[in-house]
């Protein structure tokens, strides 16, 4: 099943006191790949802003722009349409000793690292291994990613943006991003490069054409076992039609959606939407 869908991302900030300048970076561009085609994508500011774009290291387009008229609000409404597909598991199941290559461990070894939200933790580790048992690479990818949908529950509020997958795991609960990140520290612990994935999911699986429904910000992984595929520990689900992805990294520090710099008063975020309607 192939859908259309146009994304609208709106937010907003209001400040204590007037900022006067600032630089921003913008991680909102849906990516084009075999699954997902990016037909058109705009980014726009009030107050106006002169913006240039990049790709960074990671491969994600990235929208900088930078404000030097005073200004107690901001806005940024990123808009785009993308074609999306189901993504099938890969034709491809390495070995273990595939995956544990040096050529591999050499390629990926940046997804086989421990970051400050993805730590290494000791039993995290050996509930991973023992899941590993009997199981091929991609098997392995399938039932760590159902022990964490199983384990944590959804819940928003007791996890903040700078929590790691142990402080979800000790809690207990968390939302999308930790399901991701707790999934990746258990998948690299067994050596199979993974990497987080940032982007929008359609949260009607039965929406008519021309319906508008309230998104989500949704995070998931993909992993390496012969080729890169994703999958939703969050909904346990695979990457589908509904799944519209942004930006890949070693963890969500790699992938804010937007971050910056300025000279002002206290910032607090007033508005952030996502809108998704079904075109096709």
């Amino acid at each position: 099943m192939n859908w259309r869908l146009r994304v609208v991302h709106t937010t907003g900030y209001r400040y204590a006191t007037a900022v006067t300048q600032s630089y921003n970076e913008a991680r909102l561009t849906p990516r084009s790949d075999d699954r997902q085609n990016l037909m058109v994508s705009r980014l726009e500011t009030v107050p106006a802003a002169r913006g240039y774009r990049y790709t960074d290291y990671w491969g994600t387009e990235v929208n900088a722009f930078d404000l030097h008229t005073p200004h107690t609000e901001l806005k940024v409404v990123a808009a785009s349409v993308v074609e999306t597909a189901e993504q099938p598991l890969p034709a491809v199941d390495a070995t273990w000793s595939d995956v544990r290559a040096p050529e591999s461990v050499d390629k990926y070894a940046e997804y086989l690292e421990w970051t400050t939200y993805v730590p290494k933790h000791r039993e995290l580790g050996a509930v991973a291994r023992s899941l590993r048992k009997g199981r091929t690479p991609q098997e392995t990818v399938l039932v760590v990613s159902k022990w964490v949908h199983d384990t944590l529950k959804y819940q928003r509020g007791t996890t903040g943006v700078h929590s790691s997958a142990v402080d979800a795991w000790q809690a207990g609960e968390g939302v999308c991003q930790d399901y991701a990140h707790l999934t990746l520290a258990m998948l690299r612990a067994v050596g199979i490069p993974a990497r987080y994935v940032s982007g929008y999911l359609h949260t009607k699986p039965d929406a008519a054409v021309g319906e508008t429904v309230v998104g989500e910000s949704h995070a998931w992984v993909e992993a390496w076992t012969g080729d890169w595929w994703g999958f939703d520990p969050t909904n346990d689900i695979p990457i589908a039609h509904r799944h519209v992805w942004v930006a890949t990294g070693r963890d969500y520090g790699d992938v804010s959606p937007l971050k910056g710099i300025y000279s002002g008063g206290a910032a607090t975020a007033i508005e952030v939407t996502v809108d998704m309607t079904r075109l096709a």
